[in-house]
């Protein structure tokens, strides 16, 4: 793999910020950025019945968000199930959400709330919200599985670099932009943009990948990709290390466009936010201090940057979110898996998303992008009901919630019931597969028919028998 650090920038919240740019490929460590060009020339988009979105930005709440006190509330159940926030009215009547989240009450009218998601597993793992498939190998503190084809799931992002490929030169099909340090690996389990049997020519490109396998250039920060120049003059270098172990044999075209896409600015652009006006970063809450927070910092920024690379050109861009830094919770760091003192955990994170979260949608629609760019924000299950004795919640993988917006998606609507006390799926159980069948749909993937094969030679299906929620559909 290939990594320029960026430069570390001060914003006008005062922040030190450092974007890393990864490039995967020239034949390195298994990844070869040729052979994905190469596919992806070789394969012709499908016909979709409507006009197919540009992308999906996957907003990701590893740790479990807890459904009863942010888009679940139960007012008249007892107090040790119902807890301490009260809902409140949203822009669309008879929809209510948590009083911790008032902006994105007034969007209402952009979104879709399903409460009735189920089909997760009581396993701290975002294979299945960013796969769509609960079976996988063995990993770090996850068992095995059964049911996982030979190579493991790809990825969503993966799936449409396969299918679709880039749809702006220069810019990666898939970009993710989580923290991807030994804590990060942890907590996810699963690279948001592993390749699965469609083979690591389809991996996605993680901008913060931390990996000792990683190639530096040090000396090329993201201001200098720009300059073609000065940039060649470092892959002069980097190349004749490169020719000296025989990887770069036959240059053909495809590895013509792999330089093209490595030495490409519009990536590098989209990931430098002092390009970004002051008030667009106002909106992001980037403009203020936060001082109850460790350092002053906020995971913000992740909105904005998802923005401007979905813009730039990715067809899906994945973010885990939550407070800064993301960690273990029992190192002291952030994540949604709050089995003690939920309610203050609650009131430092939510106002965050609700900041965020409104922020994105607000700034897609301004930009004539929303009804283009769908967004999907989950977790790997919900909460307990009932508050434990630690003032927790605990895991409670047989329902959870999830927020849906844009793309073409038919929004203002509430999908689903829980039982009267959020124990499970009361009316419309909406399976997280179907979730996926429909975001394929919208950007042109016929689940029904789109096949491909593991590395045993078997056809697999995106979503097996699932398809797409028609209350989704415009």
């Amino acid at each position: 793999m290939l990594t320029i650090s960026g430069t570390s920038s001060r914003y006008c919240d005062g922040l030190t910020r450092r974007n890393w740019l990864r490039i995967g490929g020239l034949g390195l460590g298994g990844l070869a950025l040729p052979d994905l060009l190469r596919a992806q020339a070789a394969s012709a988009p499908p016909v979709g019945r409507r006009k197919p979105i540009k992308g999906v930005i996957m907003v990701l709440q590893p740790g479990g968000p807890p459904h009863l006190d942010t888009f679940d509330l139960k007012p008249d159940a007892p107090a040790e199930v119902r807890g301490e926030f009260l809902p409140i009215s949203t822009n669309v009547p008879g929809i209510e959400i948590c009083e911790l989240m008032p902006r994105l009450a007034g969007q209402a009218d952009q979104y879709t709330l399903i409460r009735s998601l189920h089909g997760f597993r009581d396993d701290h793992n975002t294979h299945w919200c960013t796969t769509g498939w609960e079976s996988h190998p063995p990993m770090d503190a996850s068992p095995v599985v059964a049911g996982y084809p030979p190579g493991d799931w790809p990825s969503f992002g993966s799936v449409l670099s396969k299918q679709l490929g880039p749809r702006v030169p220069g810019v990666p099909a898939s970009v993710d932009l989580c923290p991807m340090d030994a804590d990060a690996r942890f907590i996810l389990r699963t690279p948001p943009v592993q390749p699965g049997y469609l083979g690591s020519a389809h991996s996605g490109f993680e901008v913060n990948a931390v990996d000792r396998r990683n190639i530096m250039l040090n000396d090329i920060s993201l201001r200098r990709l720009g300059d073609r120049r000065a940039l060649l003059a470092s892959f002069d270098q980097f190349r004749r290390r490169v020719d000296q172990q025989g990887f770069t044999d036959g240059l053909d075209e495809f590895h013509r466009q792999a330089y093209d896409v490595l030495t490409s600015s519009r990536l590098a652009e989209a990931l430098d936010l002092t390009r970004e006006d002051r008030s667009t970063q106002t909106r992001y809450g980037l403009d203020r201090d936060y001082p109850q927070e460790r350092e002053g910092k906020t995971l913000l920024d992740q909105f904005l940057l998802a923005r401007r690379v979905i813009e730039a050109g990715a067809r899906c861009v994945t973010l885990a979110f939550s407070r800064w830094p993301f960690g273990r919770m029992l190192q002291g760091d952030y994540n949604w898996d709050w089995h003690a003192n939920i309610f203050p955990e609650a009131r430092g994170c939510l106002p965050l998303l609700d900041v965020g979260l409104s922020a994105l949608l607000w700034d897609l629609e301004r930009r004539g992008l929303l009804e283009e760019i769908a967004v999907i924000v989950w977790g790997e299950f919900g909460r307990t009901p009932k508050i434990n004795a630690n003032a927790g919640r605990d895991h409670w993988p047989k329902v959870c919630s999830a927020l849906v917006a844009g793309g073409g998606l038919r929004c203002g609507q509430v999908l689903g019931s829980t039982t009267r006390w959020g124990e499970e799926p009361l009316t419309r159980p909406i399976h997280f597969r179907d979730v996926f069948a429909t975001l394929y749909e919208r950007l042109g993937v016929d689940v029904a028919t789109t096949q491909f094969n593991d590395l045993a030679g078997r056809p697999q299906y995106l979503v097996g028998e699932h398809r797409p929620v028609p209350e989704l559909l415009a």
